[in-house]
Protein backbone atom coordinates (compact mmCIF):
# COMPACT_ATOMS: atom_id res chain seq x y z
CA UNK A 1 0.00 0.00 0.00
CA UNK A 2 1.34 3.23 -0.95
CA UNK A 3 2.34 6.00 1.94
CA UNK A 4 -0.64 8.80 1.04
CA UNK A 5 -3.10 5.84 1.18
CA UNK A 6 -1.27 5.06 4.52
CA UNK A 7 -1.97 8.30 5.97
CA UNK A 8 -5.50 9.36 4.56
CA UNK A 9 -6.75 6.32 6.20
CA UNK A 10 -5.14 6.82 9.49
CA UNK A 11 -6.76 10.17 9.15
CA UNK A 12 -10.37 8.98 8.20
CA UNK A 13 -9.94 6.97 11.49
CA UNK A 14 -8.71 9.13 14.03
CA UNK A 15 -10.25 12.14 12.75
CA UNK A 16 -13.86 11.15 14.95
CA UNK A 17 -12.11 11.00 18.03
CA UNK A 18 -9.76 13.95 17.31
CA UNK A 19 -13.27 16.21 16.70
CA UNK A 20 -14.93 14.55 19.48
CA UNK A 21 -12.29 15.71 22.00
CA UNK A 22 -12.15 19.25 21.13
CA UNK A 23 -15.62 20.50 21.76
CA UNK A 24 -18.44 19.32 24.18
CA UNK A 25 -20.73 20.35 21.91
CA UNK A 26 -20.44 17.03 19.61
CA UNK A 27 -23.02 14.68 20.81
CA UNK A 28 -23.30 11.02 20.05
CA UNK A 29 -26.22 9.35 17.91
CA UNK A 30 -26.78 5.41 17.47
CA UNK A 31 -29.53 3.32 15.48
CA UNK A 32 -29.82 -0.09 13.38
CA UNK A 33 -30.12 -0.20 10.02
CA UNK A 34 -32.35 -2.28 7.72
CA UNK A 35 -30.45 -3.13 4.32
CA UNK A 36 -31.87 -4.33 0.69
CA UNK A 37 -28.81 -4.77 -1.36
CA UNK A 38 -28.51 -5.41 -4.91
CA UNK A 39 -25.28 -4.85 -7.34
CA UNK A 40 -23.67 -4.10 -10.69
CA UNK A 41 -22.24 -7.89 -11.69
CA UNK A 42 -19.95 -8.08 -14.45
CA UNK A 43 -18.88 -11.66 -15.20
CA UNK A 44 -16.06 -12.46 -18.00
CA UNK A 45 -17.49 -10.25 -20.17
CA UNK A 46 -21.19 -10.65 -19.32
CA UNK A 47 -24.01 -8.94 -17.53
CA UNK A 48 -24.98 -10.48 -14.56
CA UNK A 49 -28.34 -10.84 -12.91
CA UNK A 50 -28.63 -9.68 -9.20
CA UNK A 51 -31.10 -10.43 -6.53
CA UNK A 52 -32.01 -8.48 -3.95
CA UNK A 53 -30.10 -9.54 -0.51
CA UNK A 54 -32.29 -8.21 2.77
CA UNK A 55 -30.34 -8.12 5.92
CA UNK A 56 -31.33 -6.85 9.13
CA UNK A 57 -28.61 -7.92 11.33
CA UNK A 58 -26.35 -7.40 12.42
CA UNK A 59 -25.99 -3.29 11.38
CA UNK A 60 -25.06 -1.17 14.37
CA UNK A 61 -24.80 2.45 13.62
CA UNK A 62 -22.56 4.92 15.93
CA UNK A 63 -22.61 8.33 14.93
CA UNK A 64 -21.05 12.03 16.64
CA UNK A 65 -22.44 14.54 15.55
CA UNK A 66 -21.97 18.10 15.87
CA UNK A 67 -24.55 21.09 14.31
CA UNK A 68 -23.74 24.64 13.37
CA UNK A 69 -26.79 26.28 13.40
CA UNK A 70 -30.26 25.26 12.65
CA UNK A 71 -29.82 24.14 9.02
CA UNK A 72 -26.13 22.64 8.88
CA UNK A 73 -24.59 20.02 10.70
CA UNK A 74 -21.92 17.61 10.47
CA UNK A 75 -21.00 13.78 11.37
CA UNK A 76 -18.52 11.17 11.58
CA UNK A 77 -18.82 7.59 13.66
CA UNK A 78 -18.25 4.29 13.87
CA UNK A 79 -20.15 1.36 12.25
CA UNK A 80 -20.50 -2.37 12.12
CA UNK A 81 -22.21 -3.47 8.76
CA UNK A 82 -23.72 -6.37 7.37
CA UNK A 83 -23.42 -6.05 3.40
CA UNK A 84 -23.31 -8.43 0.57
CA UNK A 85 -25.09 -9.68 -2.76
CA UNK A 86 -26.74 -12.67 -4.50
CA UNK A 87 -25.75 -13.87 -7.88
CA UNK A 88 -27.89 -15.97 -9.67
CA UNK A 89 -26.51 -17.81 -12.31
CA UNK A 90 -27.15 -17.75 -16.21
CA UNK A 91 -28.68 -20.95 -16.35
CA UNK A 92 -31.04 -20.00 -13.37
CA UNK A 93 -30.82 -22.95 -11.38
CA UNK A 94 -27.94 -22.22 -9.19
CA UNK A 95 -27.48 -19.10 -6.96
CA UNK A 96 -24.64 -17.72 -4.45
CA UNK A 97 -24.66 -15.47 -1.66
CA UNK A 98 -21.85 -13.22 -0.92
CA UNK A 99 -21.40 -10.81 2.35
CA UNK A 100 -18.86 -9.39 4.37
CA UNK A 101 -18.94 -7.85 7.73
CA UNK A 102 -17.71 -4.32 7.58
CA UNK A 103 -16.09 -2.12 9.95
CA UNK A 104 -17.01 1.61 9.04
CA UNK A 105 -15.78 5.32 9.89
CA UNK A 106 -18.12 7.59 7.54
CA UNK A 107 -17.59 11.42 7.19
CA UNK A 108 -20.55 13.97 6.46
CA UNK A 109 -22.72 17.06 6.36
CA UNK A 110 -26.06 17.14 6.79
CA UNK A 111 -28.35 20.30 5.04
CA UNK A 112 -31.95 21.42 5.80
CA UNK A 113 -33.65 22.18 8.77
CA UNK A 114 -32.15 19.94 10.94
CA UNK A 115 -35.41 19.84 13.76
CA UNK A 116 -37.72 19.10 10.85
CA UNK A 117 -36.82 17.13 7.88
CA UNK A 118 -33.34 17.32 6.05
CA UNK A 119 -30.63 15.65 3.50
CA UNK A 120 -27.26 14.00 4.54
CA UNK A 121 -24.37 13.01 2.49
CA UNK A 122 -20.59 11.99 2.70
CA UNK A 123 -17.60 9.39 2.31
CA UNK A 124 -17.55 6.34 4.40
CA UNK A 125 -14.55 3.83 4.48
CA UNK A 126 -15.33 0.21 5.51
CA UNK A 127 -12.68 -2.28 6.97
CA UNK A 128 -14.12 -6.14 6.14
CA UNK A 129 -13.38 -8.47 9.08
CA UNK A 130 -15.79 -11.44 7.62
CA UNK A 131 -16.45 -13.25 4.89
CA UNK A 132 -19.10 -15.33 3.98
CA UNK A 133 -20.59 -17.64 0.81
CA UNK A 134 -23.36 -19.74 0.43
CA UNK A 135 -23.68 -21.61 -2.45
CA UNK A 136 -27.57 -22.88 -3.63
CA UNK A 137 -28.59 -25.20 -6.38
CA UNK A 138 -31.73 -25.62 -7.27
CA UNK A 139 -32.88 -24.58 -3.54
CA UNK A 140 -30.45 -26.61 -1.76
CA UNK A 141 -27.31 -25.27 -0.06
CA UNK A 142 -24.47 -27.18 -1.49
CA UNK A 143 -21.40 -25.40 -0.08
CA UNK A 144 -21.13 -22.78 2.73
CA UNK A 145 -17.59 -21.05 4.19
CA UNK A 146 -16.40 -18.20 6.81
CA UNK A 147 -13.01 -16.60 6.92
CA UNK A 148 -11.99 -14.34 9.21
CA UNK A 149 -9.54 -11.01 7.76
CA UNK A 150 -10.21 -13.08 4.13
CA UNK A 151 -7.90 -12.02 1.45
CA UNK A 152 -10.68 -12.91 -1.49
CA UNK A 153 -11.86 -8.98 -0.27
CA UNK A 154 -9.99 -5.72 -0.41
CA UNK A 155 -8.31 -4.79 2.29
CA UNK A 156 -10.94 -1.70 2.28
CA UNK A 157 -13.82 -0.07 0.60
CA UNK A 158 -14.58 3.08 -0.64
CA UNK A 159 -18.02 4.45 -0.84
CA UNK A 160 -20.68 7.60 -0.71
CA UNK A 161 -23.64 8.21 0.93
CA UNK A 162 -26.64 10.06 0.31
CA UNK A 163 -29.70 10.34 2.53
CA UNK A 164 -33.07 11.16 4.18
CA UNK A 165 -34.11 11.64 7.56
CA UNK A 166 -37.59 13.03 8.20
CA UNK A 167 -38.91 14.88 11.56
CA UNK A 168 -40.66 11.49 12.51
CA UNK A 169 -37.35 10.12 12.69
CA UNK A 170 -37.80 7.50 9.90
CA UNK A 171 -34.44 7.18 7.87
CA UNK A 172 -33.92 6.58 4.06
CA UNK A 173 -30.19 6.29 2.87
CA UNK A 174 -28.71 5.49 -0.87
CA UNK A 175 -24.92 4.11 -0.45
CA UNK A 176 -22.81 2.65 -3.32
CA UNK A 177 -19.16 1.16 -3.22
CA UNK A 178 -17.07 2.68 -5.65
CA UNK A 179 -14.04 -0.47 -5.06
CA UNK A 180 -14.93 -3.66 -6.52
CA UNK A 181 -16.23 -6.35 -3.90
CA UNK A 182 -13.71 -8.87 -4.58
CA UNK A 183 -9.96 -8.80 -4.82
CA UNK A 184 -8.69 -9.61 -8.43
CA UNK A 185 -5.31 -10.63 -7.19
CA UNK A 186 -6.97 -13.46 -5.15
CA UNK A 187 -5.08 -16.52 -6.14
CA UNK A 188 -6.93 -20.25 -5.26
CA UNK A 189 -6.02 -23.40 -6.42
CA UNK A 190 -8.09 -25.28 -9.35
CA UNK A 191 -7.24 -28.36 -10.40
CA UNK A 192 -3.62 -27.96 -9.07
CA UNK A 193 -3.32 -24.51 -10.93
CA UNK A 194 -3.21 -20.87 -9.61
CA UNK A 195 -5.62 -19.01 -10.52
CA UNK A 196 -7.38 -15.80 -10.49
CA UNK A 197 -10.88 -16.45 -9.57
CA UNK A 198 -11.86 -13.04 -9.42
CA UNK A 199 -10.12 -11.34 -12.31
CA UNK A 200 -13.42 -11.32 -14.41
CA UNK A 201 -15.82 -10.79 -11.94
CA UNK A 202 -16.52 -7.03 -11.48
CA UNK A 203 -18.74 -6.07 -8.53
CA UNK A 204 -20.07 -3.17 -7.40
CA UNK A 205 -22.71 -2.88 -4.15
CA UNK A 206 -25.19 -0.55 -3.75
CA UNK A 207 -28.11 -0.43 -0.85
CA UNK A 208 -31.04 1.06 0.32
CA UNK A 209 -31.71 0.77 4.19
CA UNK A 210 -34.01 2.20 6.28
CA UNK A 211 -33.11 3.27 10.14
CA UNK A 212 -35.04 5.08 12.82
CA UNK A 213 -34.03 7.89 14.85
CA UNK A 214 -30.41 7.70 13.12
CA UNK A 215 -29.05 11.38 13.83
CA UNK A 216 -31.74 11.94 17.01
CA UNK A 217 -29.80 12.13 20.31
CA UNK A 218 -31.16 10.14 23.65
CA UNK A 219 -31.88 13.33 25.53
CA UNK A 220 -33.52 14.83 22.43
CA UNK A 221 -35.99 11.64 22.02
CA UNK A 222 -36.48 12.24 25.98
CA UNK A 223 -37.44 16.04 25.59
CA UNK A 224 -39.62 15.36 22.66
CA UNK A 225 -41.14 12.67 24.71
CA UNK A 226 -42.10 14.94 27.89
CA UNK A 227 -43.21 17.69 25.22
CA UNK A 228 -45.97 15.51 24.25
CA UNK A 229 -47.76 14.17 27.67
CA UNK A 230 -47.03 18.14 29.26
CA UNK A 231 -49.67 18.99 25.99
CA UNK A 232 -52.10 15.92 26.72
Amino acid sequence: MKKSGIIFILTIILLPATLFSQSKKWYPTSSGEIIFSAASIESNGNEGESVIRFSPVFNSQNHINRDFGDYFGMFSGLNVRNVGFIFKDEAGSGRTKYRTYNLGIPIGVKLGNLKENFLYGGYEIEFPFNYKEKRFVNEKKTEKFSVWFSKRVPTYYHSFILGLELKSGINFKLKYYLTSFFNKDFVEDVGGQPVKIYENFDVNVLYFSLSFDMFKAFNQSKQITRTEEVMY
